[in-house]
C-alpha cells in the first residue's frame, strides 16, 4: 500500500471576531484594574498632603513640643498642645482591644467552621456578621449605659485580686469610664471583623490537608493546630489588622463611654485619658480655624500610625508566606 503524504498547512491561523473581541476586553479590563489602583494612590497622596499642609499651619505656631505635650490649649495665646496622651490612649485602648477580641474571635472562627453541627454554623455566623452592621453610636450608647455601671464589680474584682500588677491597681474612685472600658467596647466592636475574615480563611483549608491528618491518627485539634492554623495564619493577622484599624479610629463609641482628661496613667482603671479620635470628635465643633488645624495636626498622626500598623501586617504576612496556605 502506498504511503500518501498529508500536505501541511503552512498558512496562519485566522482569529476568529470571538478571540479579538476577548483580547479587547481583556485590555480594558487591564486598563481599568491598573486605572482603579492608580487613583486609590492618587487619592491616599491628596488625603496625606491635605493633612501635612494644615498641619505644618498649627506646628509652626505650637509653643509646645507636639510630641510629648501633655496639655490641648490649641485656643489659647500662645497656643500650646500636644499628643502625649492622645497617643498613649490610643494605642493602650487598641492593645486591650486585641488581647480580648482575637483569641475569642479565633475561637469563634474555628467553632463555626470545624466544630459546630451545620443547622448551627449558619445561624450562628449571620449572628456575628449582624454584629458588623451596628452602628458605633447604638455601641456608644448601650456601653454608657450598660456597660459601665456593669464594670464596677469587675473593677473591684481585678483591683483586689491583680492590684499587685500596677496595671490593674485602681487608684481612683470613680465610675469605670476608663481606657479598660474603652478596651472592652472596642474588642465588642470589632470583633464580628475577625471572626468573619478568620472563618472564611479556615473554610478555605484544602480538605485533602485534613484528611491525611485524620488518616494519620491526629485527633481534631491537631488537625486543627496542624492544617488549619498553619494555612490560616496570614489570614487572621490580615483581619486582625482590620479590626485594629476600626479601634485606632473609633470615634463615637469612645467618646460616649470616655471621660477625657489629658493625663497619662498606667493604672488602666482609673478614669481618664483619651485618644485621637475622640479628641477630634469632642473639640471640633468648638474650636477656631487654628484649632481645627491641630486637631488636623493630630489626624496626621492617626493616619502615619494607621499606615505603619497596616505595612508591619504586610511584612509579617510576607515572612510567614510559605507556612500559610498562600500558595497551596
Amino acid at each position: 500500500m502506498a504511503f500518501t503524504p498529508t500536505r501541511i498547512d503552512t498558512a496562519p491561523p485566522v482569529i476568529s471576531k470571538s478571540k479579538s473581541t476577548g483580547r479587547a476586553g481583556d485590555k480594558i479590563f487591564a486598563g481599568l484594574s491598573k486605572g482603579s489602583g492608580i487613583l486609590l494612590l492618587v487619592i491616599m497622596a491628596s488625603i496625606a498632603a491635605f493633612l501635612t499642609y494644615r498641619a505644618s499651619i498649627a506646628l509652626s505656631k505650637n509653643e509646645g513640643n507636639f510630641l510629648t505635650t501633655f496639655d490641648w490649649n490649641a485656643s489659647a495665646n500662645p497656643p500650646v498642645f500636644g499628643i502625649a496622651v492622645l497617643l498613649f490612649g490610643t494605642v493602650v485602648s487598641s492593645i486591650i482591644a486585641m488581647a480580648i477580641a482575637v483569641p475569642v474571635a479565633v475561637g469563634i472562627a474555628l467553632f463555626i467552621s470545624h466544630y459546630a453541627p451545620r443547622k448551627l454554623a449558619a445561624p450562628l455566623a449571620y449572628v456575628v456578621d449582624l454584629l458588623a452592621a451596628v452602628p458605633s453610636i447604638i455601641y456608644g450608647i448601650w456601653g454608657a449605659l450598660f456597660l459601665v455601671p456593669q464594670l464596677n464589680g469587675l473593677n473591684l474584682w481585678l483591683d483586689e485580686f491583680f492590684g499587685w500588677t500596677y496595671v490593674f491597681d485602681k487608684t481612683q474612685v470613680g465610675v469605670a469610664r476608663s481606657l479598660f472600658t474603652v478596651g472592652i467596647l472596642l474588642a465588642i466592636m470589632i470583633l464580628p471583623i475577625v471572626t468573619s475574615v478568620s472563618r472564611e480563611v479556615f473554610l478555605q483549608v484544602p480538605r485533602m490537608n485534613e484528611e491525611a491528618a485524620l488518616a494519620l491518627g491526629a485527633t481534631r485539634w491537631e488537625v486543627i493546630r496542624m492544617s488549619v492554623l498553619p494555612f490560616g495564619r496570614s489570614g487572621v493577622i490580615s483581619a486582625s489588622m482590620l479590626g485594629l484599624g476600626r479601634a485606632l479610629g473609633e470615634t463615637m463609641a469612645v467618646a460616649t463611654v470616655l471621660s477625657p482628661s489629658f493625663l497619662i496613667s498606667f493604672h488602666v482603671l482609673n478614669p481618664g485619658g483619651g485618644t485621637f479620635a475622640q479628641n477630634i470628635a469632642a473639640k471640633f465643633d468648638e474650636a477656631n480655624e487654628f484649632g481645627r488645624d491641630a486637631l488636623i495636626a493630630s489626624g496626621l498622626v492617626l493616619f502615619l500610625l494607621t499606615l505603619l500598623v497596616n505595612g508591619a501586617a504586610r511584612l509579617i504576612i510576607a515572612r510567614r508566606k510559605d507556612f500559610s496556605g498562600a500558595n497551596a
